[in-house]
């Protein structure tokens, strides 16, 4: 699979660095600028590795020349103690650099290998893992791409290239027939996505020519009865109150896809470490 990092991984690692060090790193500065070091990042715990733009960026805007040399690529399963890469600069920039740059690897690596694990619960069904807007904030285009990382999908990326009309979008518009009519004439090409509370919404978002509906807390019973009613006119989105612990359950109903909040909002960072040694590698 080929993963694309998003456009801004430059500025979103330029704000990571101005966040941590401020002016300057005042513990680097007891080092001569012209020591060098090298370092390894050891992964404590079985993961998926996501997040290597971010880490080369952030010791490339302090030190133009670091070299950093990965021993697994983006995607990769990893096992306790293996070995990530290697790097080598000047030690003002690995000692200033440490944090961030183990912030960002740690928290996609913990958002990917969640991605994997729920990936893994359906498999051979015929629904797929999306996430949702429920990111950390300044995050959101690298936790997504985290998310596909680990083999999930994207929901939409923000309120701009996606249309979801939800409960409070269906009360101020006057109903659901009222608000896909609204989202027909914005004449996008877009599919318009309800969510539905009840299966009696469901058929009269059906009606009305909704493409997606989102289920919003059906328990298993009116997801089959939700796939049953619906026989392939549109798309079944399952969401709300989902774990680990039933989600097998939920994709065998027959929904296209299950949205889970907890790929990103619930994320548990990867633990790491870095160990640096004066001198040439």
């Amino acid at each position: 699979m080929k993963l694309t990092p998003p456009n801004d991984v430059a500025i979103t690692v330029q704000r990571a660095l101005a966040e941590d060090m401020g002016e300057g790193d005042l513990t680097a500065g007891l080092i001569a600028a012209d020591i060098m070091a090298h370092g390894r990042v050891i992964c404590r715990e079985a993961a998926v590795i996501c997040g290597r733009p971010w880490f080369d960026e952030v010791f490339h805007q302090l030190d133009k020349h670091a070299s950093i040399e990965w021993q697994v690529n983006e995607g990769d399963s990893v096992g306790v103690n293996q070995l990530l890469c290697r790097l080598h600069g000047q030690a003002r920039a690995l000692l200033s650099g440490e944090r961030t740059a183990l912030n960002f690897l740690q928290t996609l690596s913990g958002t990917a290998t969640s991605a994997r694990r729920f990936v893994e619960a359906v498999k051979d069904t015929r629904a797929s893992i999306l996430d949702t807007r429920k990111t950390l904030p300044g995050l959101r285009s690298a936790q997504k791409y985290a998310v596909r990382c680990g083999g999930a999908r994207n929901h939409r990326m923000g309120l701009h290239d996606g249309i979801l009309i939800k409960e409070n979008h269906i009360m101020a518009a006057g109903g659901i027939n009222a608000a896909i009519a609204a989202a027909r004439r914005l004449k996008t090409k877009l599919p318009v996505e309800v969510e539905v509370e009840s299966l009696e919404q469901l058929r009269e978002a059906l009606a009305a020519g909704a493409d997606i509906l989102l289920l919003d807390n059906f328990d298993l019973q009116n997801l089959r009865a939700a796939v049953r009613s619906n026989s392939g006119r549109a798309k079944l989105e399952a969401s709300g109150g989902i774990d680990l612990a039933h989600l097998r359950a939920v994709a065998e109903t027959g929904v296209d896809y299950i949205s889970m909040g907890a790929l990103t909002k619930h994320v548990q960072a990867i633990d790491l470490s870095m160990r640096f040694e004066l001198g040439s590698d």
